[in-house]
């Protein structure tokens, strides 16, 4: 089982591959991308077109971090061990049953 998972990732890759490559060699096309104040840049249609996925990768990627920060810290807190607490003494008489079911709000 794991070898043919193995080899469909490997099929999958190599599809994702050759569709990249087809879509270079069809569009060597020089095209020109005008900047603000009369700059402009020449380059080839696929090489413009990866710049400005690279481009929305590292904005997105920039985008998160302070989310993973916010995320990793809240996880980290609940990581260290709780400060020591008196427990408090228990009743002899067993708890009252609650009448009815609690209520969580995220609906778990």
């Amino acid at each position: 089982m794991n070898h043919i998972l193995w080899l469909l990732k490997w099929v999958l890759k190599a599809a994702i591959f050759f569709t990249l490559f087809a879509f270079a060699l069809n569009n060597q096309q020089d095209t020109t991308v005008h900047f603000f104040f009369g700059n402009q840049w020449q380059a080839p249609q696929v090489l413009v077109v990866l710049t400005a996925f690279s481009v929305g990768v590292v904005v997105g990627v920039i985008g998160m971090i302070p989310r993973w920060w916010q995320q990793r810290n809240n996880a980290h807190g609940y990581m260290q061990a709780p400060t020591a607490s008196p427990v408090p003494a228990r009743s002899a008489e067993a708890p009252a049953p609650l009448a009815t079911a609690p209520v969580y709000p995220d609906g778990i």
